[in-house]
């Protein structure tokens, strides 16, 4: 990934933060026919001081089957479009052009599967749990018939993916001038959930970053 030096994230604690935060990739493999790509829920925990992500596919998903291949999973955080209205410098010489925030993190490695009932178990209470937590009466896994779980398990194949190089991209504007960096702020947390998501990221880099 093309990452300028104001904008790569390489703390392994942020950027499982946000792995986590976001809950879904993209999982892509290269391999002799093609590129196989699936789109996956995640669980993300930490292991001795290393990220190891788990998912899971539809059994009847081939992707599975590349177990071991060189494989990168794409966490595409919040993003939104930069108006040059937001720019004081617009109205100084003019010379601005719309733009891109966004916020991302790719998961370089090669996944492992499993099977195992109990294993399959841990990672879909985990994967649940994760999201029902705040809700005035969360499900559980536990909550759905015994049987009608246990066919569903026998229906994927869990992966289990420990990342042998994280980078993340905060491209939020963390270049710009003091003024067009307020503008930027200030344009984001008018337009929506995922623009003020951008505009604390953009307020987390020091001035001239």
């Amino acid at each position: 990934m093309y990452r300028p030096n104001n904008s790569a994230i390489d703390d392994p604690e942020v950027l499982r933060h946000v792995m986590t935060e976001i809950g879904f990739a993209a999982l892509v493999t290269p391999h002799e026919a093609g590129i196989e790509v699936s789109h996956v829920p995640v669980v993300v925990r930490e292991e001795g001081g290393a990220s190891v992500i788990e998912t899971h596919l539809a059994r009847a998903n081939p992707h599975w089957k590349l177990a071991g291949a060189r494989s990168v999973l794409i966490f595409q955080g919040p993003q939104a479009y930069i108006s040059p209205s937001f720019y004081p410098s617009k109205q100084e010489h003019g010379k601005v052009v719309p733009t891109w925030a966004y916020i991302v993190v790719h998961a370089h490695g090669a996944f492992e599967t499993f099977n195992d009932a109990e294993g399959l178990g841990a990672h879909l209470d985990a994967l649940t749990d994760r999201h029902e937590a705040g809700r005035a009466e969360p499900w559980s896994v536990a909550d759905a018939p015994v049987p009608y779980v246990a066919a569903l398990k026998r229906g994927i194949v869990g992966l289990r993916f420990v990342p042998e190089r994280l980078e993340g991209k905060w491209k939020v504007n963390q270049h710009k001038s003091l003024e067009d960096r307020q503008g930027t702020y200030a344009g984001l947390m008018a337009s929506g959930e995922q623009g003020v998501d951008l505009a604390q990221a953009l307020a987390s880099f020091p001035e001239g970053e």
